[in-house]
């Protein structure tokens, strides 16, 4: 049996030092009391206090791409990443892989059998976005830097032996240990990547990370709870999906369906609780059977902290996150920010599920190069907008103030704080446009105030009792989904007018129904999902085909989920990227020099319908190991020649 730990006894260095007979998770603790204590004598607190230094210079300068450089590759049901010829892709951190903590992390063990706390250590479960801070800080290094990404659920089927069997406390642990962040160091060596370990940035953000509440709706009674009376510091995200990336090198996570595992077994559903998806029962997570705090009867303004955006700091391994309200309270798919003009940042968001909006936020306070700490404060002011997109191409955006706009104490908003956690039900009132499931956003870097918006797929459009089709939503059934582009106006985000068009509407020409054939030119797709413009100006767009429909049905002879790249104004589109089989891919995340690509597999080897079958995990994939249980995983591309992605 393992020794009690308690830094806080008088021997605790002592019991430290005798590390052959300590549990894991005292050796973890020890390691990361001794970083505290490291971080508050500024070994690495000059990391996180460097307010000379920025990032808004760091990328290197491109001209604009004019045409794609690789040959495209056809269809695929291999249960494999293929890219095109003179390119190599390897995944290199895979679902639990140690994330270099200390020296001797556990490893996985393809059996199931890792513990909890081996979990808390370890890469979570499907990976999504992600993004790449070069190192040191403030610099463009092209070749060694820290991998911010999201783990955003969990498969019980693969995380344990027997699944949900014999359910109880513990599991519950694991699955939660299993979700949330990971901060790695990757360096490049001998032309090839690989995680650092030990690593003095390496960490793990998981659903019992305390995190600071900024905002207006930091201490509002929603927020407040038995555990946490004051509402303003919540333990954990989850369901972490897209991101966002800072000028001043901060990651921006997005919590997307949380309310995937909340539960209120009462029945009795508040307006607020259905509004955003709450159930009276659920059969995947089950988190709530053992964790009270999950339980919405027990603890009904729990869910209220969670749906927002979470600023982290990688350099900084010892920061707290902080949840910004001021960014609103949906199922934040991601977070793209922009400098304006005249200095403020502004944060593009949609909501992902059918029939939810797009949201902006513009700071109150002005981007100060070089003023880190400043900088780091400006996600806690200003105003959140909705979009109105109108019939005859223009658009507006509305603000969701509180006392405006029938944001009032009648329509239920008794201050800005709960107009923020009912961001959805404002978006109600005010009538923003009902989109077909806004996904990730992304600004052309060549052209100022020009975004694009995946819109995934909409089946309920136009049934009975949904809403129809509209100008930005011109299908009925959208099983193929498109992509969404506006223009501010000026080019401004600080502007409340735009001007937008459709950018593309995928599909497959060889449907024999008018709604699923699209208008590509070139290589066909459906379900665009993942979406980021290189520092060259390709526009990179990732699918996420369900697991049902996969080349079945409408999708029949397209093959597995992929990535595609076109140039705005060219038409042009290519595959660059299939996926193994059952996974999405996702996360897109760049080297300044554009010479490497870090992308995600997320779930390979998802059945049609629910969890795997623990006892049989291989039945659709066995990637990346191949023999055994599936992983998501990183995948790292680069060009063999040592050129540029896409070149």
């Amino acid at each position: 049996m393992s020794k009690p730990l308690s830094l806080k006894t008088t021997n605790a260095e002592d019991i430290c030092n005798d590390s052959e007979n300590l549990a894991f998770s005292q050796v973890l603790d020890c390691h990361l009391s001794r970083r505290k204590l490291l971080q508050s004598g500024a070994v690495l607190g000059s990391v996180a206090m460097m307010p000379s230094l920025s990032f808004a210079k760091t990328a290197p300068t491109f001209e604009r791409a004019t045409s794609l450089g690789f040959t495209s590759v056809p269809f695929s049901t291999e249960d494999k990443v293929i890219v095109p010829k003179g390119y190599t892709a390897r995944a290199f951190y895979k679902w639990g892989d140690p994330v270099g903590i200390v020296g001797n992390m556990p490893k996985f063990k393809f059996d199931a059998s890792n513990s909890a706390d081996e979990q808390a250590a370890q890469a979570g479960m499907h990976h999504d976005g992600m993004a790449f801070f070069p190192l040191p800080y403030g610099s463009n290094t092209a070749t060694h830097g820290l991998l911010a990404m999201n783990h955003e659920y969990v498969d019980n089927g693969l995380l344990f032996k027997d699944g949900i069997e014999n359910w109880n406390l513990t599991k519950v642990r694991k699955s939660q240990n299993a979700m949330g962040i990971s901060v790695v160091e990757v360096k490049q060596e001998n032309n090839e990547w690989s995680v650092v370990m030990p690593s003095s940035f390496a960490r793990r953000i998981t659903p019992h990370t305390p995190m600071l509440v900024t905002g207006p709706a930091a201490g509002n009674d929603l927020m407040k709870t038995a555990a946490d009376p004051k509402g303003m510091v919540v333990l954990g995200t989850m369901q972490n999906c897209a991101n966002g990336k800072t000028p001043w090198g901060t990651y921006l996570t997005c919590e997307e369906n949380w309310s995937d595992i909340f539960v209120n077994p009462s029945n009795n559903l508040t307006a607020l609780e259905k509004r955003y998806g709450i159930k009276s029962k659920e059969k995947s997570y089950l988190w709530s059977k053992e964790d009270e705090r999950f339980n919405v009867e027990i603890n009904p303004n729990e869910p209220n902290r969670f749906g927002w955006v979470v600023e982290i700091d990688p350099f900084n391994p010892t920061s707290t996150p902080r949840k910004h309200t001021m960014l609103g309270r949906i199922k934040h798919e991601g977070a793209e920010m922009v400098i304006t003009p005249n200095g403020q940042v502004a944060v593009y968001m949609g909501d992902d599920q059918r029939f939810e909006y797009i949201y902006k936020f513009v700071s109150k306070n002005r981007y100060k190069e070089g003023d880190r700490v400043a900088n780091m404060r400006l996600l806690e002011e200003g105003t959140l907008y909705v979009a109105k997109f109108n019939e005859d191409g223009s658009g507006e955006w509305l603000p969701l103030v509180f006392g405006q706009n029938g944001l009032t104490p009648e329509n239920g908003f008794a201050d800005q704080g709960e107009v923020l956690v009912k961001t959805r039900m404002a978006g109600d009132v005010l009538g923003a446009t009902k989109m077909d499931r806004p996904e990730w956003i992304s600004a052309d870097p060549f052209e100022s105030g020009s975004l694009y918006c995946t819109l995934t797929n909409n089946s309920e459009r136009g049934k009975e009792g949904k809403p129809g089709t509209d100008a930005a939503n011109p299908r009925n059934n959208n099983r193929f989904g498109h992509i969404i582009r506006w223009k501010e106006k000026n080019g401004d985000g600080t502007e409340l007018s735009f001007k937008w068009d459709i950018f593309v509407l995928a599909g497959n020409p060889d449907s024999p129904k008018e709604e699923h054939r699209g208008n590509i030119m070139g290589d066909i797709f459906g379900s665009p999902d993942g979406l980021a413009f290189d520092y060259r100006g390709v526009l990179w767009i990732q699918t996420d085909v369900s697991s049902s429909r996969l080349n079945e049905k409408e999708y029949a002879g397209m093959g597995n989920n992929q990535m595609v790249a076109t140039i705005p104004g060219t038409g042009e589109y290519r595959r660059f990227l299939t996926a193994p089989n059952g996974s999405e891919v996702t996360g897109i995340a760049f080297t300044p020099d554009n010479k490497t690509l870090f992308i995600n597999i997320q779930h390979p080897g998802e059945p049609k319908d629910g969890d795997s079958e623990p006892l049989n995990p291989t039945a659709v994939s066995s990637w990346p190991d191949g023999h055994s249980r599936p992983r998501a995983a990183t995948v790292v591309i680069t060009k063999d020649d040592g050129g540029v992605i896409g070149s």
